[in-house]
């Protein structure tokens, strides 16, 4: 995975970390909503990097 998107799914994940810890004391159901969905970016930055890293390999 390049260094650019490896970036963007770190400070996505943080930034919706965040936005998630704020809505606790706020709204419960925005930060179930919140959680869930750092969750599933998580996930999909471990997807395209175990895609990404089998691309790579099927090239050598």
């Amino acid at each position: 995975m390049s260094k650019t998107l490896s970036l963007y799914f770190a400070m996505s994940s943080i930034i919706l970390m965040i936005v998630t810890a704020v809505f606790i004391s706020e709204n419960g159901w925005y930060a179930a909503l919140f959680a869930v969905l750092t969750c599933v970016n998580v996930g999909i930055g471990f997807i395209v990097k175990a895609r990404k890293r089998r691309a790579s390999s099927n090239k050598s």
